[in-house]
């Protein structure tokens, strides 16, 4: 069985997410912060009169705080109703990835941010960390898109 992936860069990292879980990808553009949200979520924006939370993918991987520019993305994902945007700096292409050549995380002692990860592939001469977009998210911060 093969997995299609959309794949991305956070901090000069290649990750991928299901295509399934991706509603589109916009343009960066400035969001409006939100008092009392965790520190991982940038802010929220509109989204054809959805207000949608904007997660700093960099912050919620624990790498600090992403300072975007007009060259970031924006990947709207949806899981069921519910529906946020997730900062990127690049958006790559599309793989098609056998799901035999996943290899589990590494155990490093740091179980909330290796459950972010389903697995490890290599894609070319890099690495690619698929997303488990249900661990990385949380019903917590999510809005739903209806």
């Amino acid at each position: 069985m093969t997995r299609e992936l959309i794949t991305f860069e956070v901090s000069r990292q290649l990750f991928g997410l299901d295509i399934a879980a991706i509603r589109e990808i916009r343009a960066w553009s400035p969001v409006a912060r939100f008092p009392g949200a965790p520190s991982y979520i940038a802010g929220m924006a509109n989204l054809r009169g959805n207000t949608l939370p904007i997660v700093d993918l960099g912050s919620r991987l624990g790498w600090g705080t992403t300072q975007t520019t007009e060259r970031h993305a924006i990947i709207v994902v949806q899981m069921g109703a519910l529906m946020a945007g997730l900062i990127v700096e690049t958006v790559s292409d599309l793989v098609n990835l056998a799901e035999e050549s996943l290899q589990p995380p590494p155990c490093l002692g740091v179980e909330e941010m290796t459950s972010f990860i389903d697995g490890l592939a290599p894609v070319g001469n890099r690495m690619l960390l698929v997303l488990n977009l249900a661990q990385l998210v949380g019903r917590d911060w999510l809005t739903s898109g209806e």
